[in-house]
């Protein structure tokens, strides 16, 4: 059996290599290395940690059930984000991916002060403001057309480079650079706008969301979702290896890539186990 410290330390590549052999201790690294930058990928693309769930286990039953046919035609990081994003795409809507857009989430929040300010002045709860700040950034992706979510996820969030941006999404280099930049320019007038966090001049504030969101159903005080997520504390590299330090960035972006470094639950490797054993890999 491969040594864990040598196995760390290989490429995923080297680690690809060795599973398309039929090395179980390879496959099982390369997976682990994989499932939590999938799932962070599907968490900003359907805002529902189920659904999240749910496309990465079924984007690495397909990452692992094709990787025989992987023959380097691009890195394999390349060519595991191009399946995921692909998968992402065309995962079934549900409930909490509306599709309201930004003039409705405006006067979502809208209502959300004015029933606050009918309410009173409540005392502070940092953990439900952190739950309000996740999930409505979260929220905020999805009033962004799922194209334009995924280029902006991929180029504005995860930070990677332009032309492997352009290489998972199957379109053209100057074509990813124009989705982008409509993506950042629509997203960053909403937060502008309406977002505290990023103007002191915009009316919102989390804490004043955190009873109209519980009253509506869109939060439960007893159960954050995002707040108390599971993270990862990363010891090795995964699919977002930096090229170089991370740039600021404006205020509005610094607030989106400021959530925590979700971990997939552990249900994702064992429902993937479960698959595996009953298909021909």
């Amino acid at each position: 059996m491969a040594d864990s410290g040598a196995v760390t330390a290989e490429t995923l590549e080297a680690l690809a290599g060795r599973a398309r052999s039929g090395d179980q201790v390879a496959l099982d690294a390369f997976v682990r290395r994989i499932q939590d930058d999938v799932y962070r990928l599907a968490l900003r693309m359907l805002p529902d940690p189920e659904d999240a769930a749910d496309a990465t286990q079924e984007i690495l039953v397909k990452v692992v059930t094709h990787l025989a046919g992987f023959r380097g035609e691009s890195g394999v990081r390349t060519w595991v984000w191009r399946i995921a994003v692909n998968h992402v795409l065309s995962f079934r809507r549900s409930r909490r991916e509306p599709g309201v857009g930004f003039a409705a989430l405006e006067e979502l929040l809208a209502a959300g002060l004015e029933a606050d300010a009918a309410l009173g002045e409540a005392p502070g709860d940092s953990l439900l403001e952190e739950e309000v700040k996740l999930g409505c950034t979260h929220t905020m992706l999805t009033c962004l057309d799922r194209e334009h979510r995924a280029a902006f996820v991929l180029g504005a969030i995860f930070e990677l480079p332009g032309e492997e941006c352009a290489q998972i999404l199957g379109i053209e280099p100057a074509a990813f650079r124009k989705r982008l930049s409509r993506a950042r320019e629509r997203m960053r007038e909403f937060m502008e706008r309406a977002c505290g966090l990023v103007s002191d001049a915009a009316p919102c504030r989390c804490r004043r969301q955190i009873r109209p969101s519980a009253e509506a159903g869109l939060l439960d005080p007893e159960r954050p979702v995002y707040a108390l997520h599971p993270t990862r504390a990363r010891d090795e590299p995964g699919l977002l290896e930096t090229y170089g330090a991370i740039g600021a960035g404006e205020r509005f972006l610094q607030v989106l890539r400021s959530h925590p470094d979700y971990a997939a639950p552990e249900t994702v490797r064992e429902a993937l186990r479960a698959t595996l054993a009953k298909t021909p890999t």
